[in-house]
C-alpha cells in the first residue's frame, strides 16, 4: 500500500515538473519582453560596417547595431546589446539566450526550419572576390578552385551549393577569410557584396569582384521559433520603420554615397513569403 502511494506521488510529481517545464518552454516571450523592458538584439562583432568596434570608443557600432537601436525605440524598449559569432546566431536564438539576431543573416530554406525569419529588409548578392592578376573573371571559373568563406554562414552554403567541386576553406570570420586569400592559400573568396566591397576598394587595385554571383540573398531578422506574437511585433516594427525612413537612412549612413561602399538600397521591406516557393 505504502509503495502504491509512493508511486502515484512520484507519477504527480513528475507530471507537475513536465507541465512546469511544458510551460516555460512556451512562455509567450514578447510578453517576458515587455515585462523586462529591454529587448536583447544581437549582431556581429567584427563585420564592419555591420557590427564591428569603433577604432576611438572600441565600442562595437554599425548597420545591424543601430538597426536593434531603432527596432528597439519603435517597441517602446530599451536595447541589450549582445555581440556574437557568425556560428553562434541560430543556436542563441533557439536557446533562448537573445530575443532578435540582426546580424547578416541571410535567409535559406534549411535555416528557416530552425528559426522564424522576419520580412526581408535588404538583398544583396553573394560574390566572390579573386585577384586582378588570378586571371580569373567569371564565377565558374572557380568551378574547381579553393574558396575561402566565413563558417557557417550562406557563403559557405552557397559556395558549395553552386560550385559543389570546389574546396571551400571555412574561417571564423571576413578579414581571416581575406588573409587567406591575400597569401595564396585560396583562389578566392566568398562575400556578399556588400561585406566585400571593401577588400576591393581598399587594396590598391590588387582584387576585384569575379563577374557573376553564387545567389541573391535576402537578409532578414531572426525570431525563436514557436514565438508569432514576438514576430508579428518585430515585423509591425519593421514595417512602421520602413514607412517612416528609418531603415533608408540607416543604410545611407553605412553604405550610401558618401560612405566607402557606394551602395545603393535597391529592395525595399520584402515579406519573407516572397522567398519561399
Amino acid at each position: 500500500m505504502q509503495a502504491t502511494r509512493l508511486m502515484k506521488t512520484v507519477r504527480l510529481v513528475g507530471a507537475v515538473f513536465a507541465f512546469a517545464v511544458g510551460t516555460t518552454a512556451h512562455a509567450d516571450r514578447l510578453a517576458e519582453i515587455k515585462a523586462r523592458g529591454s529587448l536583447i538584439c544581437a549582431t556581429l562583432a567584427a563585420n564592419e560596417p555591420l557590427g564591428f568596434p569603433d577604432p576611438q570608443t572600441r565600442k562595437i557600432v554599425g548597420f545591424d547595431v543601430d538597426m536593434c537601436e531603432a527596432l528597439a525605440k519603435q517597441m517602446a524598449l530599451k536595447l541589450e546589446h549582445k555581440p556574437i559569432s557568425v556560428e553562434a546566431r541560430v543556436p542563441e536564438l533557439t536557446l533562448g539566450r537573445v530575443d532578435v539576431v540582426s546580424a547578416a543573416f541571410g535567409y535559406t530554406k534549411e535555416r528557416a526550419e530552425q528559426v522564424e525569419f522576419t520580412s526581408s529588409h535588404y538583398q544583396t548578392p553573394i560574390k566572390l572576390v579573386v585577384a586582378v592578376d588570378s586571371g580569373l573573371e567569371k564565377v565558374t571559373d572557380l568551378a574547381d578552385k579553393k574558396i575561402s568563406a566565413i563558417k557557417g554562414s550562406t557563403l559557405e552554403l552557397f559556395s558549395r551549393r553552386v560550385l559543389p567541386n570546389a574546396t571551400v576553406l571555412t574561417f571564423q570570420d571576413g578579414p581571416t577569410a581575406f588573409l587567406a586569400l591575400s597569401q595564396g592559400k585560396v583562389q578566392a573568396m566568398a562575400q556578399t557584396q556588400t561585406g566585400g566591397i571593401r577588400y576591393v576598394n581598399e587594396t590598391d587595385g590588387k582584387f576585384k569582384f569575379a563577374d557573376g554571383s553564387l545567389a541573391w540573398e535576402p537578409t532578414a531578422l531572426g525570431v525563436r521559433k514557436g514565438e508569432p506574437e514576438l514576430l508579428a511585433a518585430v515585423n509591425d516594427a519593421l514595417d512602421k520603420m520602413e514607412r517612416a525612413g528609418v531603415i533608408d537612412a540607416l543604410w545611407t549612413k553605412w553604405y550610401g554615397p558618401g560612405t566607402k561602399y557606394n551602395i545603393a538600397r535597391e529592395k525595399k521591406l520584402t515579406p519573407i513569403s516572397a522567398f519561399k516557393s
